[in-house]
């Protein structure tokens, strides 16, 4: 019986082994940082009606989010192009003076590899100004 025991278990690691399950997956790599160069408007009246504003910059993915002060305006979000996204700015978000962070976040992307190894990271561009006055 410790012979069959033995055989037995010595199949198990070696189907497991086979399958790949000890194998490692790859991690996911840097993605492609975006930057901001202007923003259009670059400032408003505090109260002021909603509109759109025009983020140009460059490395723009077709799923980029534009991010008031931190807080992803994913529904909001237009891709135009690789160098410019538009994003509505409804007035609750213009209600008070005061500086806002936008800045645009590139989403990672899931990995394909055996696995789900591989990908890429989300990557998110230094911030620029908005003023409320």
């Amino acid at each position: 019986m410790k012979t069959v025991n033995t055989l037995l278990l010595g199949t198990l690691i070696a189907i497991t082994l086979a399958c790949g399950y000890s194998a490692k997956a790859t991690p996911p790599t840097a993605g492609s940082v975006p930057a901001i160069a202007q923003l259009s408007p670059n400032s408003t009246t505090a109260g002021g009606a909603a509109f759109t504003l025009i983020v140009n910059g460059s490395n723009f993915g077709t799923k980029s989010i534009v991010n008031w002060n931190g807080t992803a305006q994913s529904a909001n979000t237009t891709f135009v192009t690789g160098s410019q996204l538009m994003v509505a700015i409804p007035t609750s978000m213009i209600a008070t003076s005061g500086t806002v962070q936008v800045t645009v976040t590139n989403p990672g992307t899931p990995g394909t590899g055996m696995y789900g190894s591989g990908g890429t990271l989300a990557e998110t561009s230094s911030p620029m100004s908005f003023t409320i006055n």
